[in-house]
């Protein structure tokens, strides 16, 4: 027999129950939804198809997160009959609040309507970690019926909870998250470089800048994509994620769900600062738009209705890290890099760019602009040999078909792009 302390409470027309349960007690007696919800196997396996890896990234969090924390499971429970014995306090002034024991018989069915992968995560790390048998974690106890009526009402308010629950966005990671390393990095970043300090980062919800914004550099979402690729390579550098050699992009997010040892944090922040330290020291454009004050709209002269400067548009700013990244493999000093990169024309208005990335018919950014192309056009500027074969195919193609080239060749075209190529 099962006994816990609860507070009744009332919500429309369910009446529920707040206490808490261990771990040890999850994992004894909430089960899995099986015919709960419905009387056809097909349909109750496609609940249990939605489990996704979440479970295990749960299971590795309660393992390695000292300071765990997880909101309230919702959990129905049918038969058994428990009994509620009510527990009345009064302060004198006529508040009476309803607090009781709960008194399970042990043949009670409890199963999750709000929080699957929760219990599931704590299922499999309890397999590992005996010592987190008595954590305990909120929950919120409803009656459901085992009839059509009972599992129309309980499915209803599984798809209420489901539907309803507000997914966290990645500017609420870069706000708060203490585990992320490139959040981490970014807000640092923030908080104590000059080029993203008050008005010169926009914070806004999406990679592009607003039109009448003419004070930012960039705005956070882009800083914090900008970050990604120095921390992948930072991480990748090292071997810091399974000994790894090559990193996708998936291993890095994985890598960043856990706040790393202290030492390799800071080491970590220190390369990113290392970049943009080198950046703002290095290039031309961008020391000028530093000397200017952040309310004298600074940004204006990179960025505006007549073009403006690749590094003022996001999309021209993950493209330059990344070629930034593969220079530094060779050279190991950010300021050499920045010197060679400091090189590259960097105005939209001016070829190779001009009706690639900026429209001189519209004045406005080229419909269906293409990172991958502006990354093998700098890449080809600064140094060709770390494209391959089938990327410089890809390059002159694309590049053809942007400017329309149906009548030159491919070795016109290539002709043409080593004029580009920066000169020693």
């Amino acid at each position: 027999m099962m006994k816990k302390l609860a507070i009744r409470g009332k919500i429309g027309d369910w009446a529920y129950y707040l206490t808490n349960l261990t771990f040890q007690e999850v994992n004894d007696n909430v089960k899995k939804i099986d015919s709960e919800l419905h009387q056809s196997k097909t349909l109750s396996e496609m609940i249990q198809r939605e489990l996704t890896d979440n479970v295990k990234k749960i299971k590795e969090y309660i393992e390695t997160q000292e300071e765990r924390f997880f909101n309230a499971l919702v959990l129905a429970v049918y038969d058994g009959n428990p009994e509620w014995r009510e527990i009345e306090i009064d302060y004198g002034d006529g508040e009476i609040y309803d607090v009781g024991i709960l008194e399970f018989t042990g043949k009670e069915k409890i199963f999750p309507v709000d929080g699957q992968h929760r219990v599931e995560g704590i299922k499999l790390a309890l397999n590992n970690k005996d010592n987190i048998k008595n954590d305990t974690i909120p929950v919120i106890l409803i009656g459901h019926k085992e009839d059509i009526k009972g599992r129309k009402r309980t499915r209803r308010l599984f798809s209420t909870l489901n539907r309803y629950a507000k997914p966290v966005t990645l500017n609420d990671i870069i706000a708060l998250d203490e585990d992320d390393s490139i959040a981490i990095s970014t807000r640092d970043l923030i908080e104590n470089n000059v080029l993203f300090a008050d008005k010169r980062i926009a914070n806004t919800k999406q990679k592009a800048i607003n039109a009448t914004d003419k004070a930012s550099f960039t705005n956070i979402i882009s800083l914090y994509d900008c970050n990604f690729y120095l921390i992948k390579q930072y991480i990748t550098q090292n071997q810091l994620y399974k000994n790894k050699k090559i990193l996708s992009q998936n291993d890095v997010k994985e890598y960043c769900r856990f706040r790393p040892d202290e030492k390799i944090l800071s080491d970590i922040n220190k390369f990113v600062n290392g970049f943009w330290n080198a950046f703002s020291k290095n290039i031309t454009v961008i020391k000028q738009y530093l000397s200017v004050d952040v309310e004298k709209q600074p940004a204006l002269q990179f960025r505006n209705d007549e073009g403006g400067n690749l590094l003022f548009r996001p999309i021209g700013q993950r493209p330059f890290i990344k070629v930034a990244l593969n220079l530094y493999e060779n050279l190991d000093d950010w300021d050499k890099v920045m010197l060679i990169m400091n090189k590259i024309e960097l105005n939209i208005v001016m070829s190779p760019w001009k009706n690639v990335v900026w429209n001189a018919a519209t004045n406005r950014i080229e419909r269906g602009s293409n990172a991958t192309l502006i990354y093998m056009l700098l890449q080809y500027m600064v140094d060709k040999t770390k494209l391959t074969k089938k990327e410089i195919e890809k390059l002159v193609r694309d590049y053809k078909e942007k400017l329309h080239y149906e009548n030159k060749t491919n070795k016109d075209v290539i002709n043409e792009l080593d004029e580009y190529v920066i000169k020693e």
